[in-house]
Formats: structure tokens, sequence, C-alpha cells
């Protein structure tokens, strides 16, 4: 799971395994915010640096037009979306990568807990502006 040539890998991989856990032990069926508050404490067990529902600002040719809510910050680099849905759509995966154009963040995860196997998608902002 761990590849040197994208960034961030060892801590994406170590994410992608504490979802792992999660879905291992909770399977699928519940709501988000059972994902997320699991997620959360296994990141906490696992020693992962992070942060549940950070308000980031959406700004617009230097003009702040609103803000949202990433599921989790992690390290400071890395936002994390997460999902309980039976299937992802393309609006999902578009959505995330809107998500860190705006936050200008690097790097990304998609999580999907809702169906039978966990779903996960690495998103690689090309806009990112150092």
């Amino acid at each position: 799971m761990i590849d040197d040539q994208y960034k961030y890998s060892e801590l994406t991989g170590q994410i992608i395994g504490a979802a792992m856990e999660v879905h291992s032990a909770l399977g699928n069926g519940f709501q988000e915010v059972i994902y997320q508050r699991a997620l959360s404490y296994e990141m906490e067990l696992r020693k992962i640096l992070h942060a549940r529902e950070v308000e980031m600002n959406v700004v617009y040719k230097g003009l702040q037009v609103g803000a949202r809510r990433v599921d989790f910050l992690v390290n400071e680099k890395i936002s994390v979306e997460i999902k309980a849905l039976t299937k992802l759509e393309d609006v999902h995966l578009a959505q995330a990568i809107n998500y860190l154009e705006a936050y200008n963040l690097q790097v990304g995860l998609l999580i999907n807990f809702g169906e039978k196997r966990l779903k996960f998608h690495r998103l690689e902002n090309k806009k990112y502006k150092p």
C-alpha cells in the first residue's frame, strides 16, 4: 500500500489501515457519523495526528466565498472525506478534488464505508501551490 512515488504515502497508508480496521469491525450499513467517530478513535489509538470537522475557508480569486467542514484534516496536510454510501458516484470524487483545490491541499483521501468492502481513493491536487 505504501509507494514512495506518492506524496505522504506512508501517512495515507496508515489512515487507510485505520479505516480498514473500522470497516472490519463495523461492516457496512451505519450512518457516516458512526464511521467518523470510530475512525477518529482508531486514529487516536494509532497516534495519527488529526482533527475532525475542521472548518476551512473556500477562496475564489483571493475572496473568501464561504466555508466548508472537512471530515478530517490529518497532520495539517491531508484531507479525508468519508462516505457511507452503497456506491460512490463520480460526483463524490469531483467534490473531494474540488475541496483539495479550494483548501490548497496537495493530497486527500475519499473513503467509503457503505459498501461490502471498504473503498478508498487517493486524490492529488494538480493545481496545488506550495
